[in-house]
């Protein structure tokens, strides 16, 4: 995701540091024209060089494109370079949701960081009513577009051709705006560990494990809501959903839920990454028994599979489908899983490129609690069980417990940093043409 806003931030500051005539449409000094055209030109030339020398796929272009003029000139430059271009254009009518917006998204912009709150919705109020004199809506029939009206409530398209276009559309159709919380836990141990092929159950140490997290998540839940209270922020009663694999660990640890009413969905797409012929095998003995496997693995960990296994593209791809439900979904949700599905669900909603998913490394007895925003997600990780298997990364017994099989091994990984705040993705882990941004006020 390319912002022009945000790489204009970087370069001279926030609101406070830009021209008074920055933001105005009419007639500009020169110096602010300069400034402009410089700004709006290293960007683009970010994304540029984003496809010709780190072979991106798909780039989101987010820029207030307000008038045919300038998304002319944008879509003439990337179709220079060879770039395809979709212009995407949000419109809303309602004032309710508008304002709604402002209060609950814009305000925490990194341009208002540090103004009193009314001042700067008042601020950002202006900014749109000089917005809406000169916006030209988008109606040229010269480029692909599509056109989304109050947040979802109709959608327009031109043009629009071919699997990956016809995926974006399907994409935002299933996309919301709505608060929400997504918490993320390790199923608990099973009685064979290691192995794909044996659909175990839980063992004891794990029926104890599913207990206390039925406990944790419940508690969380309940002090998330009288955080939000005291903070002035709104809080709307939402259910509880509880999506785990169809693997008997994994259901089996939501079963204190099931108990008590909670709805529990099996998801067969969820099941762990399948490791093939390393099923069962300790690191040592698949480094000694497929030693060119072993050095294919090391060097391209993401992309390499074993002999009758899965890769860990393989498993985004598999993913996908989940990810758009996951989209979709407005109440919280627990995801009961496997350590690689986990690590693709997280490095998606945290805009983690595809070579950094095999790294994510989240603990049995840990939960992890992921808010999207507007600005990026916020994620705390939160520890709340300790006992067998529940894996450390570091030495002794608890390393050799840790994931259920080799191909989920993660020594020598980064571990999921706690309480991040990193750019959320806006599209699904698939390749995609680029979507250059134009937002109507």
């Amino acid at each position: 995701v390319f912002s022009l806003g945000d790489y204009r931030r970087r370069v001279i500051g926030g609101a406070q540091s830009v021209p008074p005539d920055y933001f105005t449409y009419g007639k500009k000094s020169p110096e602010t024209e300069a400034l402009r055209k410089r700004i709006k030109e290293g960007c683009e030339k970010n994304i540029i060089n984003f496809f010709n020398q780190e072979r991106g796929q798909v780039a989101i272009y987010d820029a207030n494109n307000g008038t045919q003029r300038s998304r002319n000139e944008v879509a003439e430059t990337f179709e220079k370079a060879g770039i395809h271009v979709i212009f995407l254009e949000s419109s809303c009518t309602d004032q309710n949701i508008v304002d709604a917006n402002i209060r609950s998204v814009k305000i925490s912009s990194p341009d208002y960081k540090g103004w009193p709150p009314e001042k700067a919705v008042e601020d950002y109020w202006s900014r749109i009513k000089t917005h809406e004199k000169h916006y030209q809506p988008l109606e040229e029939l010269t480029w692909p577009y599509i056109k989304i009206i109050n947040v979802g409530e109709k959608i327009l398209i031109n043009a629009i051709h071919g699997y990956l276009q016809s995926r974006i559309i399907f994409f935002l159709m299933n996309i919301h705006n709505k608060y929400r919380t997504i918490y993320f836990a390790r199923s608990g141990q099973s009685l064979i560990e290691h192995s794909y092929k044996a659909d175990s159950d839980l063992s004891p140490a794990g029926w104890d494990y599913a207990e206390k997290l039925k406990d944790f998540v419940l508690e969380r839940r309940k002090k998330a809501d009288d955080e939000r209270r005291k903070l002035g922020l709104p809080t709307e009663k939402k259910r509880l959903v509880i999506w785990t694999s169809a693997r008997r660990r994994a259901y089996h640890t939501a079963w204190p839920f099931v108990q008590l009413g909670y709805r529990v969905v099996e998801k067969p797409t969820m099941s762990e990454i399948n490791p093939g012929v390393w099923d069962g095998l300790s690191p040592e003995m698949a480094k000694k028994r497929y030693p060119d496997e072993w050095e294919r693995f090391v060097n391209d960990p993401y992309a390499h599979r074993a002999p009758r296994a899965e890769s860990y593209h393989d498993l985004a791809v598999r993913l996908e489908p989940t990810l758009i439900e996951l989209e979709r979904e407005r109440d919280d949700l627990l995801i009961i899983g496997h350590a690689s599905v986990i690590r693709c669900l997280l490095a998606y909603l945290m805009g983690l490129p595809a070579h950094e998913v095999p790294a994510v490394e989240i603990a049995r007895g840990d939960l992890v609690e992921v808010v999207p925003a507007s600005y990026g997600v916020h994620s705390q990780a939160f520890h709340f069980w300790s006992g067998p298997g529940r894996g450390t990364g570091g030495d002794g017994e608890a390393n050799t417990n840790f994931y259920e099989n080799y191909a989920e091994a993660t020594e020598g990984k980064k571990k999921l940093e706690s309480g991040g705040n990193t750019p959320m993705a806006s599209a699904a882990l698939t390749p995609a043409t680029i979507d250059s941004s134009s937002t109507s006020p």
